[in-house]
């Protein structure tokens, strides 16, 4: 028997693989499906590539590599009989622990008993051969058997090598010498300091500069000028701003290329005004789901906890498990696929998805949607008990939850290289809502793009204070931030009276007493949305000097579904994170036409189109001067990396350069698209450009939106094979940022037909502003891709209907817990984690983010 199983696998054992480290085996869950070994039909392990694929899956990757050779896993969920031993450990088959998974909360006890059971399976015969089977088998087979059933999870690997654990304490941290210059920084506002870019800024531990970083892959980042710094006066540690919470924050060492921990880093906060040490007084330093808990009314109401709530089951009323807290992802992703178009785009086409997935299914954006949707649509996950169980249950009136789904495979793909979201913490929705979109948007080329039905225009309309004339610009959006004005709030007395007695009681030294929500009317907030707002260093190009301005935003366009979210989350002048206590009344009916843009009115006279002045310090003109007859900066690392593979060594230069130094792989990239060229090898030849000191009075004057980008930045982006009027375009909608642009670029390919029969100058369209930098007095606004006629903006009515809410319990977003409620088919639905329940008191007024749907026209 031995030599007809060594004989029958002769010719697959080329393709039977000993697991590597750094192999991934995934034998608990299906690269397509949520089926497991616990499943009917078991699980599939591929024995070259460690995919696990159910069922039904398995056969269509048999069919894409020709892989004949799988593992076959099984778990046999049985209650013990009457009189079994008791025991916490599971009985198995064969007396080995081969399936290192996760035991099921509704088999996890001493009632049930495991028997686990792996075979081999040749297809497309399906020969099975039993595990183990040590003594039939080859060697290798056997070895290769044992490591695959021995590995362990492939998520358990992620965690322990994620950037978390991997990060080491810094050398400059105990030695950092922090300079007296009396630097205090704001808990908001922040901004940087020579692009005023306000978003990853990062603050020099040393000096207290606050500049801007680089540019992220999930599209946020600046211009550099945080590392710029560092090459100019070698301060080491910068913090980035808006990471501070009370267990720590993201601390960047230059010197040393890469995240470090900082032991001192309330100390070296202090020194600039950040009290950490008081921070860490009010969290209570817990990130679990079921910690942190402020006030227990506030998750007693939102979870409707005390109320017999009755499960549903079905299609649309799958769960998902919490794996410890990533609520935050849930309660966005149940909301999401509720929407039509999310259904269509990806478990509509989910047989053409899968089918032209990549050989690693697990990598694949667009799968892994596809894999979700239907495993939240299907209902193959939400099963409702057998006749004699939901006896039983109404018996006892005790409901049993369904299991859901784990997201595992998922999370560990968006949030993959994200600094947040790859975290075990606690996250913001809203944060991650944006951060998906920006998935879907990088991942819908020349497809349907199902994120443009939360897509709109806003027009900014800002006027000069003294001689009231006005610039109007438009930028795109995906949700209305709507403001909480705490002193129109309802019960104003009431808050006052609590005050006092709060104070009292606190000279006192006596407990506080009980606390008093502020009820804040909606219309309140949607008054403070459309209140005009100071422009923070606004330039009147009609003065030709700073002045005082104000800026108003209307809708220039409806989307299909508006997002609301109210801005709970603040920091106290302390920097302690708060959440504020409110209660609003949101309406289930939102009108919005009366806030529909209405362009230049007549009477009102536009600010010229003046560019304004380019300041340079005078501590810095002498050295840009010499720095402009220097060779350029070419980063020597990537250049050597280059070079030993082989390539010449002024062609790694070139690639390099051209590419803006953004690493070996880019550059590697370029490489292989130009060695054709017959330059290749020839030395570097930098592109001129004229940059002058000081605007000239005497030079025609030039507005922001026909200023041409840096030709060096130009030059860089057509020598990677783009167009010049797609670069200048990119250029151009994201402030002169080169990775930005580059970015840009490959999201926005259908701009390039219709650039092309504009001007390279002559763009009279206003660029796109990315919505979460829109600065008030910038003069970009929206690209031609996003005019109102293009399908990428579907404008109508403004009326709208509430469909769901997601809702927020703790004192912060880096703690606490997410739930959501949807209606469905006219009724209430409250979705916890892994449990799906009709809703009986659904708190629409405690809710962080509401989605609407446009009401059909009558």
């Amino acid at each position: 028997m031995a030599t007809d199983l060594g004989e029958l696998l002769v010719p697959y054992m080329p393709t039977i693989r000993v697991p590597r480290t750094g192999d991934r085996v995934f034998k608990s869950e299906c690269a397509f499906s949520y089926d497991s070994p616990e499943s009917e039909g078991g699980l599939y392990v591929c024995m070259n590539s460690f995919l696990g694929f159910g069922r039904e899956h398995v056969e269509r990757h048999y069919r894409k590599t020709g892989q004949s050779v799988y593992m076959h896993l099984k778990r046999h969920v049985k209650e013990k009989a009457t009189g079994a031993a008791g025991g916490a450990i599971p009985r198995r088959r064969n007396g080995k622990v081969f399936l290192d998974l996760e035991l099921n909360r509704d088999f996890n006890g001493d009632g049930y008993e495991y028997e686990d059971e792996a075979k081999l399976v040749i297809f497309p015969d399906h020969f099975e051969i039993p595990l183990p089977n040590i003594e039939e088998l080859p060697a290798l087979v056997t070895i290769a058997c044992d490591a695959v059933l021995n590995a362990p999870s492939p998520y358990k690997k992620q965690e322990s090598d994620s950037w978390e654990e991997e990060i080491q304490v810094s050398r400059h941290a105990r030695s950092l010498r922090q300079q007296e210059n009396g630097v205090r920084i704001p808990p908001s506002g922040w901004k940087c300091a020579k692009c005023e870019m306000r978003e990853n800024v990062w603050l020099n531990l040393t000096d207290g500069s606050v500049l801007c970083g680089k540019w992220f892959f999930d599209g946020s980042g600046g211009n550099g000028h945080a590392l710029e710094h560092y090459k100019e006066t070698n301060f080491p540690l910068a913090v980035k701003l808006d990471t501070i919470n009370p267990d720590g924050a993201d601390v960047y060492s230059f010197d040393e290329e890469e995240t470090v921990l900082d032991p001192h880093i309330s100390e070296h906060l202090l020194h600039f005004g950040i009290d950490m040490l008081q921070m860490q007084r009010t969290e209570s330093g817990h990130h679990t789901d079921n910690h942190v808990q402020p006030r227990v009314s506030d998750w007693e109401v939102i979870q409707e906890a005390g109320l017999k709530l009755k499960p549903v089951y079905g299609s649309g009323y799958t769960g998902i498990k919490n794996l410890g807290n990533s609520c935050y992802l849930s309660t966005t992703m149940q909301v999401l696929f509720s929407i039509p178009e999310f259904q269509r785009a990806y478990v509509g086409n989910l047989q053409r998805i899968f089918d032209y997935s990549p050989l690693d299914p697990t990598q694949d954006f667009n799968t892994q949607m596809a894999k979700l949707g239907r495993g939240l649509l299907s209902g193959q996950y939400s099963k409702p008990p057998m006749k004699s169980e939901l006896i039983e249950q109404v018996m006892k009136e005790e409901y049993k939850q369904q299991r859901g789904i784990s997201p595992k495979m998922f999370k560990a793909l968006v949030s993959k290289g994200h600094p947040e979201f790859s975290s075990n913490r606690q996250q913001d929705a809203h944060e991650f809502l944006l951060h998906l979109i920006n998935l879907v948007e990088r991942n819908s080329s020349g497809s349907e793009n199902p994120s443009d039905v939360f897509r709109f225009l806003v027009e900014e309309r800002v006027q000069c204070c003294q001689t009231q004339n006005v610039r109007y610009s438009q930028r795109v959006d995906y949700l209305m931030q709507l403001p909480v004005p705490l002193e129109a709030a309802s019960n104003r007395e009431e808050l006052i009276a609590y005050e006092s007695k709060r104070k009292e009681a606190e000279e006192n030294m006596q407990p506080p007493p009980e606390p008093v929500r502020a009820r804040i009317p909606f219309t309140a907030c949607l008054q403070a949305f459309t209140e005009p707002e100071n422009v923070p260093d606004f330039w009147s190009s009609a003065l030709q000097a700073k002045s005082a301005g104000v800026k108003t935003s209307r809708f220039a366009s409806f989307p299909e579904y508006m997002v609301v979210q109210i801005k709970k989350f603040t920091f106290g002048l302390d920097w302690v994170p708060k959440k504020l206590d409110v209660s609003v009344d949101i309406p289930d009916f939102l009108d919005l036409n009366r806030l529909r843009a209405t362009g230049l009115q007549a009477g009102e006279e536009e600010l010229p189109d003046l560019t304004p002045p380019i300041v340079i310090p005078e501590d810095t003109r002498d050295s840009t001067t010499n720095n402009s007859l220097e060779s350029p900066e070419i980063d020597e690392s990537s250049v050597m990396q280059l070079a030993e593979m082989g390539f010449p060594l002024e062609a790694c230069r070139k690639a390099v350069y051209y590419t803006g130094n953004m690493g070996a792989e880019m550059a590697f990239n370029w490489i292989i698209a130009h060695m054709e060229e017959p330059d290749f090898a020839e030395p570097l030849a930098v592109p001129t450009y004229m940059e002058p000191d000081l605007p000239s009075p005497s030079l025609p004057s030039t507005s922001a939106l026909d200023s041409q980008p840096p030709e060096e930045s130009i030059s860089i982006l057509t020598s990677m094979g783009f167009p010049r009027h797609h670069t200048i375009q990119a250029l151009k909608a994201t402030n002169n940022n080169l990775e930005r642009a580059l970015d840009w670029i490959f999201t926005h390919p259908d701009c390039e037909d219709e650039s092309e029969a504009m001007s390279d100058t002559a763009d009279t369209e206003p660029n796109d502003n990315s919505f979460s930098n829109a600065n008030a007095h910038s003069d970009s606004s929206l690209s031609p891709d996003q005019d109102l006629s293009s399908p990428r903006v579907r404008d109508g009515p403004g009326r709208y209907e509430l469909f769901a809410f997601i809702s927020h319990m703790g004192a912060s977003t880096m703690s606490g817990h997410y739930v959501c409620h949807m209606k469905k088919e006219g009724r209430w639905l409250i979705y916890n984690d892994h449990k799906v329940c009709l809703s009986e008191r659904p708190p629409k007024d405690l809710g962080y983010m509401y989605f609407y749907r446009r009401l059909s026209s009558c």
